[in-house]
């Protein structure tokens, strides 16, 4: 084991000496407390050292000890449901070790050494096997947890047992002598491999209309959530959670507040998932990094976090991973360079920061998973991002928005009108329409790129007659463009304007989505033809019908809606007959 002594200490940067024969990214630990930090420099026999913990009360010529390991997570049955540091210590551990404040040095496992799973083997003594094939099944709250052969490890199995084991006790060995567990380890800073890298063709199902009909976002794609303070980032990100279409939710709390990420912690165990009605931590696992925590346990929550993902998909499963947020990534990488007395770039940000943003983005995807059999899972990222004083220009938004594939841009003006979800529709954008379009074709209906490029065609004129009416009023617009503004507000608050807390709003299916947008563009469309041969704009704006077009989105049947079609024609066409009546006396 390598040893060396503290030479220097510069807050959460530690540079040790006689450490020559370490690599990049080894963990030491440092201090007679033996803190955990990570090589991040190398300079002939001196490593640069980031620690996890508080360094307060380090002195220079304390000892460094060298690993040899690279900072790993343990990846095994017990990880959903649990509440993580940056590093992987179970938050309820360090609490019963330590109490209330966290105490330096404590080294606690990522899974429970004590618990036994009960091992179901599908795989037969005599089986030639390698990395990514399934061994068996562990039942872990609503999922089966799938036991796979840890890439990089080939061979013909010698001995396979059923029965119940600890994560460290070996299910399975080799005609080698090698033990496969429950459990293996794998480095947080290198991606998991996979057969192949599918294209972002099935979109990621979230219930939430303006993001399903308007921005879609693929499954195994990318997603920003950019905004101020109080425009309801988290609130989305537990929307997302809730609702998305996955099967398990990843959550990174990085650098938020206190409060904030308790609220989190305690809200979550109350929610229910809505398609087992059991509670929706059961599929979460969750990575609380506080703004008060050190800061460079912030920087590697997010490679923790991800790699678990990767874990779960390498299994066949779709995964969510909601980083909240990478602006405070961002500025755990601005303090650290700044110790490291690095030069910087823009605002402060080091220079590598587009690079690392990418790099953690780009271990999204949909790919075909390792192993035999047809196994297909994804990750799925959606990092929220604070711009201070909610400007997009700020290098993290910038430095995301060239990696994202979907753009949800939060306005402070649409949240303080109490507009939820409070996505600006104009400034937002998705990457994946075309990707995804064949899908809602196949799924939806023929027509749905239609509706939703007039949708957005009539938003965006809405954007130049408003500029008119701030100058001139409503009163000097003709009829044909009063109409546009009465149909975007229809689109606006019956719509896009949708409750989280809703029991029949906080979900939309898809096909209720069509038809709410059908019902209000076919209203155009009819008034704009009944207008054309003299029907008067107020008529048209006082049919009986109109009413029931704000209630749609609480109307839980399905066909209801295409009722409401046939309703407006037949009351327009009673005005258009009644209007050829009248002139024709």
């Amino acid at each position: 084991m390598i040893r060396g002594t503290i030479a220097r200490i510069s807050g959460p940067v530690v540079i040790a000496r006689s450490m020559k024969g370490s690599r990049m990214y080894d963990v030491v630990r440092v201090g007679e407390a033996e803190l955990n930090g990570e090589i991040i420099r190398l300079e002939g026999d001196e490593s640069v050292i980031q620690v996890y913990e508080d360094t307060t009360g380090l002195t220079i010529g304390e000892k460094v000890e060298n690993t040899g390991l690279p900072l790993s997570v343990e990846l095994g049955p017990g990880l959903l449901s649990s509440i993580y540091d940056g590093v992987q210590r179970p938050l309820p551990v360090l609490a019963e070790k330590s109490g209330d404040f966290i105490s330096k040095g404590i080294s606690v496992p990522g899974l429970d050494r004590g618990r036994k799973w009960p091992f179901t083997p599908l795989a037969r003594e005599g089986d030639l096997v390698s990395g990514g094939d399934l061994l068996g099944t562990v039942p872990e709250y609503q999922l089966l947890h799938r036991i796979l052969v840890p890439p990089r490890v080939k061979g013909k199995i010698r001995e396979i047992h059923a029965g119940d084991f600890t994560v460290e006790e070996a299910v399975c060995i080799l005609e080698d002598g090698t033990g496969i567990s429950l459990m293996h380890h794998w480095p947080v800073r290198k991606g998991r491999p996979y057969t192949k890298k599918l294209d972002p063709s099935v979109p990621l199902l979230t219930g939430q209309r303006i993001f399903d009909s308007f921005f879609p976002l693929a499954k195994g794609g990318t997603a920003m959530i950019p905004g101020g303070f109080g425009t309801g980032k988290t609130v989305s990100e537990q929307t997302l959670a809730k609702w998305a279409d996955t099967q398990v939710v990843v959550y990174i709390g990085c650098g938020e507040r206190g409060n904030e990420m308790t609220d989190v912690l305690t809200e979550f165990p109350e929610l229910t998932d809505p398609r087992s009605g059991l509670p929706l931590i059961e599929r979460t696992i969750m990575i609380a990094n506080t703004s008060n925590m050190p800061v460079a346990a912030r920087e590697a929550s997010i490679y923790t976090g991800v790699t678990i993902a990767e874990y779960y998909r390498d299994m066949g499963y779709d995964v969510s991973l909601m980083a909240d947020s990478t602006s405070r990534w961002g500025e755990a990488l601005r303090e650290v360079s700044g110790r490291l007395e690095e030069m910087p770039g823009e605002e402060g940000y080091p220079a590598y920061l587009s690079t690392r943003l990418s790099a953690f983005y780009e271990r999204s995807g949909r790919v075909v998973c390792l192993g035999n059999g047809d196994r297909q899972g994804s990750v799925t990222i959606i990092g929220a991002v604070s711009p201070p004083g909610g400007d997009f220009s700020e290098p993290i938004t910038q430095s995301t928005l060239r990696i994202a594939g979907t753009f949800w841009a939060l306005d402070t003006n649409l949240a303080y009108r109490r507009h939820f979800p409070s996505v600006n529709w104009i400034k937002s954008y998705s990457l994946y329409l075309d990707s995804v379009c064949d899908w809602y074709v196949a799924h939806v209906t023929r027509d749905w790129r239609e509706i939703r490029d007039q949708a957005m065609l009539l938003l965006q004129k809405e954007v130049e007659l408003q500029e008119i009416v701030q100058l001139v009023g409503p009163d000097a617009l003709p009829d044909s463009e009063k109409v546009i503004l009465e149909i975007t507000r229809m689109i606006r608050e019956d719509f896009l304007q949708q409750s989280a807390y809703s029991e029949t709003d906080s979900f939309c299916p898809l096909d209720k989505q069509f038809w709410m947008l059908k019902v209000i563009l076919t209203y155009f469309n009819l008034m704009v033809a009944a207008m054309e041969k003299g029907v008067s704009l107020r008529s048209l704006l006082s049919v009986p019908v109109k009413p029931e077009i704000s209630r749609m989105k609480e109307q839980l049947d399905p066909e209801a809606n295409i009722r409401l079609i046939d309703t407006l024609m037949k009351q327009v066409g009673d005005l258009e007959v009644e209007t050829c009546s009248s002139t024709a006396l």
